[in-house]
């Protein structure tokens, strides 16, 4: 939580009145108002370890994925408006996130509050759904994120640095998660190092599948 932190308030506060306007900013705050009415209602079922599971799944792949995938936008690298829908997108969540976390670890949170929020997490309001704006739809991150993952997983398996540049990144998927793939590819280009792209729709692939084409030349800086 502490490095979570950190990491996302050092991309910078967004402009005055910015909001998440990119698809995949809105798709991973939906998963986050899932997440609170989850974790809400395990709570008022004394079912706390529920609610625990349900956040902790919800931080690492935030951390693991959102974060990596959105983070040179963050940065500006796809201009300034993208910059704000992703920097108002990441301070949204990691504000429920420090919250659904303070029943759990309530000295980190209390700690990582203080950075950019007055008073105490511990008397905050609860994390609602209605706070974080207009969301999208969560069910697209997850081919999203499929895809991140095996072009990972294809840079470990040849041995080679997660900067190395990937020359052509081949998708097989359904028509509904190629579109999905589409809404993000400027962050999956950024987050994968990717050059070229090529899709073919396959209505019997249950996730995407990713071919890829690693090239020869010095990791990206």
């Amino acid at each position: 939580m502490l490095n979570a932190s950190k990491f996302v308030l050092s991309f910078g506060e967004p402009p005055a009145g910015a909001r998440p306007t990119s698809d995949l900013d809105r798709a991973m705050l939906a998963r986050v108002a899932e997440t609170v009415d989850e974790a809400t209602a395990a709570f008022e079922a004394y079912d706390y370890a529920r609610a625990l599971e349900r956040t902790e799944s919800l931080f690492w792949w935030f951390c693991d994925d959102y974060v990596e995938l959105v983070k040179g936008r963050a940065y500006g690298a796809q201009g300034d408006d993208g910059a704000a829908s992703a920097q108002a997108a990441l301070r949204l969540a990691l504000s429920a996130l420090q919250r659904l976390l303070a029943p759990f670890i309530p000295f980190a949170t209390e700690e990582v509050w203080s950075w950019w929020q007055s008073g105490s997490v511990h008397r905050s309001s609860w994390p609602r759904r209605t706070e974080l704006g207009e969301v999208g739809d969560a069910t697209t991150i997850d081919a999203i994120g499929e895809v991140l993952a095996q072009i990972r997983r294809s840079k470990t398996e040849a041995k080679r640095s997660q900067k190395t540049v990937v020359a052509e990144a081949k998708v097989t998927a359904t028509a509904a998660h190629i579109d999905a793939i589409r809404t993000a590819q400027p962050d999956l280009s950024d987050a994968g190092s990717v050059r070229e792209w090529s899709f073919t729709a396959d209505e019997s692939a249950s996730a995407p599948s990713v071919i890829t084409t690693l090239a020869d030349d010095e990791p990206t800086a």
